[in-house]
This record gives structure tokens, sequence and C-alpha cells, in this order.
């Protein structure tokens, strides 16, 4: 067999390379006629699936509302009997007494504690008209010891005392057990004596005032007649 020639040898494989360009050629014109097909099919089922969606809708919609159309026939059937059935009952007898509806007092709800107020609510009832009302009560008491807690929790413990020694109770405690409540940024016995100096700053109900008031001379014994 005669030895081929490297031009010989690089035209056949030229030549085969074409064959096989030209056989995939013809096979991705098949494969793309294939998909196409597959997609016209597709969408004709899309197409086939949304109608048959959209009949299933209106019988639905159509099985829905002949439900609720014969719901609402059958509560007016009944309205109307019990109607028929009231004014007739109404007609054949006389009401002589009857108790008159009983007024309500309204719910007066504080569910945050930190606003030191309750709630009151009273009603009353007449066989003519009815009256409820409902208002908060403050606590300042409440208050008094709120901002007291804040203000020593803040490291301001003489400021926090000050509040609270704005109650007679507190001032008068503090006054017999020797540490008497702060008086202008002054303590311990500078402000008692300061207290001494000006007793009317004193709360309403301190020991001081007190004394100072059954002290007081009487008119009469100051100017005898």
């Amino acid at each position: 067999m005669p030895r081929k020639s490297p031009t010989q040898l690089a035209l056949e494989a030229l030549q085969q390379i074409a064959r096989h360009e030209k056989e995939c050629g013809e096979r991705y014109g098949e494969v793309q006629a294939e998909l196409r097909g597959l997609i016209e099919k597709i969408g004709n089922l899309q197409q086939q699936v949304s109608a048959h969606s959209k009949r299933w809708e209106k019988i639905a919609f159509l099985i829905i509302g002949t439900i609720v159309a014969a719901a609402l026939s059958f509560w007016v059937t009944n309205a109307n009997a019990t109607d028929t059935v009231t004014s007739a009952t109404v007609s054949s007898s006389t009401v002589i007494d009857k108790t008159p509806p009983t007024a309500s007092s309204p719910s007066i709800v504080v569910n945050n504690s930190d606003i030191c107020q309750t709630g009151n609510s009273a009603a009353l009832q007449t066989g003519v008209f009815g009256v409820s009302g409902g208002s908060t009560v403050r606590d300042e008491n409440c208050e008094r010891i709120k901002l007291a807690r804040s203000v020593y929790g803040m490291g301001l413990k003489v400021a926090g005392i000050s509040i609270l020694c704005q109650d007679h109770r507190v001032w008068n405690a503090l006054w017999m057990a020797g540490t008497p409540c702060p008086y202008m940024g002054k303590i311990g016995d500078a402000a008692k004596a300061e207290w001494q100096k000006n007793i009317d700053k004193a709360p309403a109900g301190a020991m001081i005032r007190v004394a100072s008031v059954s002290r007081a001379p009487r008119i009469d014994e100051e100017y005898p007649h």
C-alpha cells in the first residue's frame, strides 16, 4: 500500500471534519425543530389550563353566589316570620309594668402603675332615666414616693430625702431620730438650726409648727380687757 503524503493526510482530515460539521449542523437543526414543537405544545397546554381555570372560577363563583343568596333568603324569611309573631303578640297583650334597662358603670382601667392614679366609677338607675360616670383619682403620696425613689437612684440622695420630707410624717420621724430634713443645702445640726429659725417653712403638721402654734399667746391673754 503506497504511503500517503502529509498533504493527502491533511486533506482527508479536512474532509472528515467537514462531514462531521455537516452532520452536527443537521442534528442541530433537527433539535431546534423538536424544541420549537415542544414550546408550541407547552403554549397550547398553558392556554388550555388557563381556559379550564377560568371556567372553574366561574363555576365556583356561581356556587358561592347561590349559597349566599339562599342564606339571605332564609334569614329574611325567618326575620319576617319573627316580626309577624312579635306584632301579633304585642297587639294581643298590654304591658302594664316593665323594668327599665340597668345603667352600667364604665370600666376605668389604669394599667400603667407609674401614673399613680386609681379609677372610680358609679351608676344610678331610676324608673325614668339612668346616669353613669367615672373618673380617676390622683395619689400624691404615691407620686412623692416614686419621685424620691427616682432622684435617689440617680445619686441625689439629699434631694430624694427632701422630697419625702414634704410629708409631715417623714419630717417628724427624721426630727425625732436626730437627723432633721435638709434645709436649703444644709444637713444635720446646721439644718436643725435653720428649721428652728424658719418654722413656717416646715410642712403643715410638723412638730415644730404645731408646737409654735400651741405656744402662741391668745389675743385675749395678750390684750386683756
